[in-house]
């Protein structure tokens, strides 16, 4: 089965039909440079003009950094606050003709893990975590989504969760990597006494260095390295609209 996957990011609109039976992208992604403002009508241009450019009429899943209930957008934390209460679903459905699901972009990592990556067969409670500008979180069990756990927003040390460990802390040199990762560390510990998970994976574009500060990390479950990365939101958003996931 092959459906079409497109991740909204804060530098590029990606996307790409999926071979669901392997997880892996057909052909080459097609990557459009985010429009600034990043409004709803504008990145549905750019979704537009991706999709159009494959000849694809089938499903398509989208991914968006936000809680979505239903295909319409609930939170605006690294978006523009123009996506609050848009419905994306439809405002995307009437665009391209086609049947579109949407959800939040690591819930539809966290799919894309746990069905062909690095938490493939696991049984019981993963939760992805994803380090970048936030942090995004997928809590899943089973196999199965919990959507919208937003685990990035946590109060932690009197702030939120992503304003203390944040992939974007290292990038933008606010710290070196070895005090970050005894940071997220100390987040991941009181997320593990939280939810008790299994199995930990690690997501982000930080997650490439993982060898470099893993052995910072000294919770009871595993954690491991995400397999998918760039590749995760398009995998998870095609995935995602093949089992018609309802972020409600």
């Amino acid at each position: 089965m092959q459906v079409f996957g497109v991740d909204v990011g804060g530098s590029g609109v990606k996307g790409a039909p999926v071979d669901l039976t392997t997880g892996k992208l057909i052909g080459e992604r097609t990557r459009i440079p985010t429009p600034k403002p990043a409004t709803p009508d504008a990145v549905a241009d750019a979704i537009v003009e991706i999709v159009e450019s494959h000849g694809w009429s089938g499903p398509i899943g989208v991914t968006v950094p936000s809680v979505v209930l239903n295909g319409v957008v609930q939170t605006a934390a690294n978006i523009d606050p123009g996506w609050v209460d848009c419905d994306v679903a439809d405002l995307l459905a009437g665009r391209l003709g086609a049947p579109v699901t949407v959800l939040n972009d690591a819930d539809a990592a966290g799919l894309a893990e746990v069905t062909y990556g690095a938490a493939k067969g696991a049984m019981g409670v993963v939760i992805l975590l994803t380090f970048g500008t936030g942090i995004g979180s997928a809590y899943l069990y089973r196999g199965q989504l919990i959507p919208n756990t937003e685990l990035g927003h946590l109060i932690f040390k009197d702030q939120q969760a992503e304003h203390y460990a944040a992939g974007r802390l290292v990038k933008r040199g606010d710290l070196e990597i070895d005090w970050w990762a005894q940071r997220v560390d100390e987040l991941l510990d009181y997320i593990e006494d939280l939810f008790w998970p299994d199995l930990f994976v690690f997501g982000g574009g930080i997650s490439k260095r993982f060898e470099t500060y893993s052995h910072f990390f000294t919770t009871r479950a595993p954690i491991v390295p995400a397999v998918l990365r760039n590749q995760a939101g398009i995998v998870g958003a095609a995935l995602a609209a093949s089992r018609g996931v309802d972020n409600g």
